[in-house]
């Protein structure tokens, strides 16, 4: 006999957790949100606000984007190897979900481009207190609300453990565990998984990617992200699909330091391997997606940026050649003040040397390699940049000490996939059938960046799983009033 019943149980409160429970409840449903830890959110508690194509934002901006542009390039970046019904349907969505978010009192300070060479789909969440992490909180709190204003049950400290399934192989109830530690029933007609990943789990992560978290990968561990949806998933049947890391570079300790240290290495400076060589056109470390999987095939999966004093005195004059939204002060005027409290705190992650010969002791970089490389760059700087290509405005030679370095490792969001869905939301068994009853949404079925996070259309983690949440609560109810005719 159970001890609960109803007729959706959302498992965990994350952006899509709430999306798919407040979704559901004003489309009629009952709703139970089971959520392991004590308060809701997950990780967008520390975002900023979700894609959005074709908004209102976007057209009084003069924002030249249109499903139909995003479309394209989402499936070229990917290669056609993602599922672009799926893509379609949640970009279609997307610009009307930030007006259903509004009508729950959300703002949005417009649509913004992550750096440079990304479009303008990045809807902030509007605060009190300006742009910056965690304004996607707010967001949160409305969802909350509203999901408490239509009768939504939230049961905290309560993790899912098991989909249950009927004879006919639909699904009929979720089993969990409450903050006593009890084992508890909830009868249900459908289940939504948005448990956001396993980005907390380093044996999962190991077992599924390769990576060693704190060794060579150093993602986001949001506390109870441990990959409980996926493993439910599969359990019920679902099929597999690769768990990926949703990388972005991390210039490894510098964020615990004034945003001018992280600012002045984060430009497109000389990057090199341990070998001494560079690996790329450096500007293209403004997406750190291309920046981390640069780390990823690199010895020891660590790059090292590089400048030198004339070159940290030019940054301090003028300011930073590059900003995102992210590390948006060109102003970098306290670098100094950085490196004294790097050096103080012993900071494993930033190197200051008086010589090249030195820097490259202190990094495990083969020293003539670097000298040599360094030449090179040198007279490329006096010229053109005949290795990669880059382009002379940030070409500047290094010839003065002290010497800066900074370790550049593999880093990103946690995971992003495991669980295979169509264009519904729905679970899918190992012969692509749809399992009744079970949806997915958010990290858990993110699925749709093949090997690289579409950078270049930012918001896309955020806007994923809102719009996915929405999706699955919609066709969850759907489910249950088509099953009950």
């Amino acid at each position: 006999m159970a001890d609960y019943e109803t007729q959706i149980v959302v498992i965990a409160g994350g952006p899509s957790g709430l999306s798919a429970a407040v979704q559901a409840a004003e489309d009629g449903a009952e709703v139970i949100v089971i959520e392991k830890n004590a308060a809701i959110g997950g990780a967008a508690n520390m975002g900023m606000g979700p894609l959005a194509i074709g908004s209102k934002y976007q057209q009084r901006q003069m924002i030249d984007i249109t499903v139909e542009k995003a479309l394209k390039m989402f499936m070229e970046y990917t290669h056609y190897n993602v599922d672009g019904r799926l893509v379609k349907r949640y970009f279609e969505q997307s610009a009307e979900t930030i007006e259903w978010l509004e009508d729950m009192g959300v703002e949005f300070e417009g649509a913004f481009k992550y750096f440079t060479k990304s479009e303008a789909t990045w809807h902030i969440v509007k605060t009190d207190q300006g742009i910056g992490p965690r304004a996607a909180s707010f967001m949160n709190k409305a969802l909350y609300a509203r999901a408490q204003e239509l009768g939504v049950t939230f049961m905290l400290e309560t993790a899912g453990k098991k989909i249950l399934k009927d004879d006919e192989g639909k699904v009929c109830g979720v089993v969990a565990v409450d903050k006593s530690g009890k084992e508890i029933t909830i009868a249900c007609k459908a289940a939504i998984i948005c448990t956001g990943g396993a980005g907390a789990n380093p044996e999962f992560i190991k077992e599924q990617t390769g990576y060693t978290f704190g060794v060579d990968m150093f993602n986001f561990a949001i506390p109870g992200n441990t990959g409980d949806g996926i493993r439910m998933a599969w359990e019920a049947g679902g099929d597999k699909v690769p768990v990926r890391i949703e990388q972005a570079a991390n210039f490894e300790g510098i964020d615990e330091l004034p945003q001018s240290v992280p600012n002045v290495l984060m430009q497109p400076n000389l990057l090199v391997n341990k070998n001494g060589k560079r690996v790329m056109d450096e500007e293209q470390m403004q997406n750190t997606t291309y920046l981390s999987n640069a780390c990823t095939h690199a010895k020891g999966r660590v790059l090292y940026s590089i400048v030198d004093t004339s070159i940290v005195k030019y940054y301090m004059r003028n300011g930073v050649d590059e900003i995102s939204m992210v590390r948006f002060n060109p102003d970098v005027s306290d670098f100094a003040e950085g490196v004294r409290i790097a050096e103080e705190t012993g900071n494993k992650g930033l190197f200051k040397a008086d010589s090249l010969e030195e820097l490259a002791e202190k990094c495990g970089i083969d020293v003539d390699n670097l000298l040599e490389t360094v030449d090179e760059y040198n007279d490329y700087c006096d010229g053109y940049d005949e290795e990669f290509f880059k382009r002379k405005k940030y070409l500047r030679p290094l010839t003065k000490a002290p010497y800066y370095a900074a370790a550049v490792r593999p880093g990103g969001y946690g995971t992003v996939g495991g669980i295979h869905i169509n264009e519904n939301c729905e679970v899918l068994d190992t012969e692509l059938d749809p399992i009744p009853g079970l949806y997915a949404a958010g990290a858990d079925a993110c699925n749709i960046y093949d090997d690289s996070y579409m950078f270049l259309l930012p918001g896309n983690s955020m806007g994923f799983a809102v719009n996915t949440g929405r999706i699955a609560g919609m066709e969850a109810v759907e489910y249950i009033d088509g099953d009950e005719d």
